[in-house]
C-alpha cells in the first residue's frame, strides 16, 4: 500500500505537475523551495528525491529543469517542428512568420506538444528561464489561463509575456525587473496566437 504524502510533500508534487502543465516547462529546485516555503535548495532536493523513489516524479540528473511528473518521459515519440521566425522577449517586434528551419525534437523536452517553434529575440523573460537566442515551442490557442506565459499578438507585432488578467485590464507582465508591464489597450488590436509549451537551448 502506498504512504500518504506529507502536505508539504504533496505541495511540492502539485507545484511540479502545475508548472509543467501551466508553463510548459518544471520549476527548479529554488523555484521549489520558495514557492512552497523550504529553507534551501537542498531541502526541496530532499523531497523532489523522496517523490522520485515513490514513483511521482522522474529527474533527469544535471539538468535545472530536469523534474517531471512520472509518466511524460514514456512519450518517447519524435517532433518535427517548423522555426517559424523570431518572437520578442522585450518590446514587441515585426515576426518574421515565413518557415526559417524544421527540426525533429524529442516530444519529451516539452509539456505538452507544440505545433512550432519561435525564435526568441530579447531579455524580459529571463527571470523564467528563457534567453535570448532560445527556441520557444508554442502550441496554438487563442485562449489562456492568468499566469500563463504566451505569445500574443499586439497591434500587429508578436510578443511572448506572462498573461495577467484583471478586471479592469490585460496586461503583458515581462519576468525581467528592467521591462516595464505592458497594458493593452481598449483601442488596440490584441489576439492570443498561442501557449508556450517549453525550450530548446542549442548550443
Amino acid at each position: 500500500m502506498d504512504m500518504p504524502l506529507s502536505p508539504r510533500r504533496a505541495r511540492v508534487l502539485a507545484l511540479i505537475r502545475d508548472r509543467v502543465a501551466g508553463h510548459g516547462q518544471p520549476p527548479t529546485l529554488a523555484e521549489i523551495a520558495a514557492a512552497c516555503g523550504l529553507a534551501s535548495r537542498g531541502a526541496a532536493r530532499k523531497h523532489v528525491q523522496a517523490l522520485a523513489e515513490a514513483g511521482l516524479v522522474e529527474v533527469t540528473p544535471g539538468q535545472a529543469r530536469g523534474i517531471r511528473p512520472a509518466g511524460l518521459r514514456a512519450r518517447a515519440d519524435l517532433l518535427r517542428l517548423p522555426v517559424l521566425g523570431r518572437v520578442a522577449a522585450g518590446a514587441p517586434i515585426g515576426a518574421d512568420a515565413g518557415l526559417a528551419d524544421t527540426l525533429t525534437l524529442d516530444a519529451r523536452l516539452f509539456g505538452q506538444a507544440p505545433d512550432y517553434l519561435l525564435r526568441v529575440q530579447g531579455d524580459s523573460m529571463i527571470d523564467d528561464g528563457i534567453l535570448d537566442g532560445d527556441l520557444v515551442g508554442v502550441r496554438r490557442s487563442a485562449d489562456a489561463r492568468d499566469g500563463q506565459t504566451v505569445v500574443a499578438r499586439l497591434d500587429g507585432e508578436l510578443t511572448i509575456k506572462r498573461l495577467a488578467l484583471g478586471a479592469d485590464a490585460l496586461r503583458l507582465l515581462p519576468r525581467n525587473p528592467a521591462y516595464a508591464p505592458i497594458v493593452v489597450g481598449p483601442g488596440q488590436e490584441f489576439a492570443i496566437e498561442g501557449v508556450f509549451c517549453g525550450l530548446v537551448r542549442r548550443g
